[in-house]
């Protein structure tokens, strides 16, 4: 029997703290029993039937594709993708392998393999076989007899995306909000933050878009060098994930999965990354490289563009290497 869908109004109940707090109130940290509560009452398992394996990408319709390819005017592509880097390093401890196999006067060919398709390294989507709760993944499959090492995922691989993904995309730009090059360690980005933005810009997600969430992750790397973003980085708060249901986004992009340090009795740091894949059904660009995007949409004086995803059709793959485009 499908779980009926809590309203916008019971959701904003939900929230701690409420949208409007202000923003020099102490945040208050998401407990573990809410969290446990959130999996019950934000969940989206069987929305879209008992079989599904797209979640949140049933929202991206014809029309809805129509309607992105529509905000198309100046023609610019931007890349959020970060470019390949083969050096290990603090932020990229597990980096792709590249060299040539064979060079001569016909020809030339190359390898190259991505030893950790989720490594910190490298931008790429999630598929829902990458995360679990309690031994299930998206929709309430259960993982034991879905995801083995000797066939990897029978079910929710990334094969599920191989005719890819057209949406409306929508770049939150926190640094610019704040007046600041990038946001700091541990600094944990709230509902008050998105909805300052959206005041500003004039722009908000809305059903079926990508969210794009920049913290500064580049620009701090460019400043001061190398991070563990295992250990410093900004990102969404926890409190912020019925806000997100609310929305009925597709996809979330970000720069790194989760703030840290984090502050003591906090969840872990891939809370709410785990709770957007598995229990909302949202799809994750991971890594994502947003400079270009920030300078592009600042010099088109607008935040929302078309967005394109192409992964690479992995039969029973938990996640592919991604280069999504933004077009204005």
């Amino acid at each position: 029997m499908k779980r009926p869908l809590p309203t916008v109004l019971a959701l904003s109940a939900l929230l701690v703290p409420p949208f409007g707090i202000a923003a020099q109130q102490p945040l208050p940290l998401v407990s573990e029993a809410q969290y446990e509560r959130w999996q019950v009452e934000l969940s989206n398992w069987g929305r879209w039937g008992p079989d599904d394996e797209l979640g949140a990408l049933n929202l991206i319709t014809a029309t809805k594709r129509r309607s992105a390819a529509a905000l198309v005017r100046s023609g610019r592509t931007v890349s959020l993708a970060s470019t390949v880097d083969l050096e290990q390093s603090v932020d990229n401890p597990c980096p792709p392998e590249w060299e040539m196999i064979n060079a001569n006067r016909g020809g030339a060919s190359d390898r190259i393999a991505y030893p950790c398709i989720h490594g910190a390294g490298t931008t790429h989507i999630d598929g829902f076989a990458h995360r679990f709760f309690g031994g299930k993944m998206w929709n309430g499959y259960d993982v034991d007899e879905l995801v083995t090492m000797e066939r990897g995922a029978a079910r929710n691989d990334v094969l599920t995306m191989k005719d890819g993904i057209v949406t409306r995309g929508v770049l939150y730009d926190i640094p610019r909000l704040k007046g600041v090059p990038y946001l700091e360690a541990g600094e944990r980005i709230t509902v008050a933050d998105l909805e300052a933005w959206e005041a500003r810009t004039g722009v908000r997600v809305g059903p079926g878009d990508a969210m794009l969430l920049r913290w500064g992750r580049w620009a701090r790397r460019d400043a001061r060098g190398p991070f563990d973003t295992w250990a410093e980085a900004a990102g969404l708060d926890n409190t912020v994930i019925p806000w997100l249901k609310a929305r009925d986004i597709a996809i979330l992009g970000w720069e790194s999965p989760g703030y840290t340090p984090r502050p003591e009795g906090d969840l872990p740091t891939l809370a709410l990354h785990d709770f957007a894949l598995t229990m909302l059904g949202v799809h994750l660009i991971d890594r994502a490289d947003l400079r270009a995007l920030s300078e592009a949409a600042a010099a088109e004086g607008r935040w929302e563009f078309m967005l394109m995803i192409a992964p690479l059709p992995i039969p029973n793959g938990t996640g592919s290497p991604v280069n999504p485009i933004a077009v204005f």
